[in-house]
């Protein structure tokens, strides 16, 4: 329960920021690393100076040795010059009686006591005294053999100055490490904040691009891969967004341009219908023109919408078939044509059947009918044959044709050859049988070197 109320201080206490967090994750690692490596260091210093203070000692016991004689049936010791500075904390012992010791050193004292101790052990050992007011003394042994006795050397050494050094060099690290970890810190931040400043550029970015259209891109190729592969995504994700767009805008223009036919006849009758009294016959009549143009609005949304729907599940085909002469005729017919054009609809004898459904063929084939019925001065003729492995349906009209200088932007949307014209097109028509066309697998083209007037050929897969 403890652990589970301390969560959301530590939570609290974390940092809110990813520049914060991995200067924390490198001041975390950096002291731990850093507290190995000091009490590895101190260890072997605190070793070194131990075996300094062994060999000191080591190196007084061998000078009283030579002091110590052994050759009689009694230990003797030799007065020599300047024995008092061989004196100074040295234990003599002969077998485990002791000789002599220093002057300022009771019977009974630890440092005595263990003194004995390494003497009765008989073999070169090395012991710690902590004696009187926290002070370390460091006592060695050394025998002296020869003739019938053996003698033991024991010699003290003070260990302060070697921990003043030990603790000195202790401080001294222990500065170094704190000193370390700022720098650490500090230096991470630097680094973090340097790596993560393209990032923040590319938030400002994304920021002011999302209020304004933009064809800027992230991925510039430079900087890390990291953030060139996060700029790469961005800009993949970026250009699914504006195709989205781009389709939907794409989409409310088509449905605009098909609806408006239909919508047109519908007010026409009404208005027909609603200048004066009609009768019965005439009002069913009415009746059924404007039923037949809903229901051609109902197939136009039906169709635009199901091709939409494709598109974004990167479909390639239209399913079904259709009988091409009937949807040639039916779209003929229904289709509002001047008093002075003719329509006809020249199909052989043989069936001709295209692999797309019915209602789709009507509306491939529509905008290219109607975009000739506009243009033409008295014919228009929509021919079927058969090609190989497809079905192709020609639409020529008698009239001015496409400028040449046009015919590169024919089928770009919203671009007219003469937008002053006189007519109400707005540049859809053609871009979206092309486009209707290759989403089943077909194509719609212009032919440039038919003249007079105008040819545009459908292809679509046979049936």
């Amino acid at each position: 329960m403890r652990s589970v109320r301390h969560r959301p201080v530590l939570r609290a206490l974390a940092p809110r920021t990813l520049r914060g967090r991995l200067s924390l994750v490198a001041l975390t690692t950096a002291a731990l690393l850093i507290t190995a490596l000091t009490v590895v260091f101190n260890t072997v210093v605190e070793r070194h100076l131990r075996h300094q203070a062994d060999d000191e000692l080591r190196a007084r016991a061998t000078a009283v040795a030579a002091t110590v004689d052994t050759s009689g049936p009694q230990v003797r010791v030799l007065e020599t010059a300047n024995d008092q500075l061989l004196d100074t904390n040295v234990w003599i012992y002969a077998d485990q009686r002791l000789l002599e010791k220093p002057p300022a050193t009771a019977d009974g004292s630890p440092l005595t006591r263990t003194a004995g101790r390494l003497a009765a052990r008989g073999a070169p050992d090395c012991a710690t005294v902590h004696a009187e007011g926290q002070r370390s003394v460091r006592l060695c042994a050394r025998q002296v053999s020869g003739g019938d006795v053996t003698a033991t050397v024991v010699t003290a050494l003070d260990l302060a100055p070697y921990q003043s050094s030990a603790d000195t060099l202790l401080m001294g690290s222990l500065i170094l490490d704190a000193v370390m970890l700022v720098c650490a810190y500090a230096l991470t931040r630097l680094a973090v904040g340097r790596a993560l400043r393209p990032v923040r550029t590319m938030t400002d970015q994304a920021t002011q691009w999302s209020a304004v259209a933009s064809d800027e891109r992230f991925s510039t190729g430079e900087g890390p891969a990291e953030l060139a592969r996060l700029g790469a995504s961005l800009d993949a994700l970026l250009d699914r967004i504006r195709a989205v767009l781009r389709h939907e805008q794409q989409l409310t223009g088509e449905l605009s341009h098909e609806l408006r036919t239909p919508l047109t006849r519908i007010i026409a009758e009404l208005d027909w219908w609603r200048s004066r009294p009609r009768s019965a016959a005439e009002t069913r009549a009415t009746h059924e023109v404007i039923d037949e143009a809903a229901q051609s609005m109902r197939t136009i949304c039906d169709t635009l919408l199901l091709d939409a729907r494709e598109n974004v599940a990167d479909a390639s085909t239209a399913p079904g078939t259709a009988a091409v002469a009937p949807v040639l005729r039916r779209v003929t017919q229904r289709l509002p044509t001047p008093a002075q054009v003719k329509a006809t609809v020249e199909i052989g004898d043989a069936p001709l059947e295209a692999g797309v459904t019915p209602a789709f063929l009507e509306r491939v084939v529509s905008p290219l009918l109607a975009n000739a019925v506009r243009y033409a001065r008295s014919t228009v003729t929509v021919t079927g044959r058969r090609t190989p492995g497809g079905v192709a349906i020609d639409i020529t009209d008698d009239g001015t044709g496409v400028p040449e200088a046009f015919v590169g932007e024919l089928f770009q949307p919203g671009r007219r050859a003469d937008p002053d014209d006189g007519h109400h097109g707005a540049g859809l028509g053609l871009p979206l049988a092309r486009r209707l066309a290759r989403s089943a697998g077909g194509e719609v083209s212009y032919d440039a070197g038919h003249a007079p007037g105008a040819r545009f050929t459908v292809t679509l897969p046979a049936g």
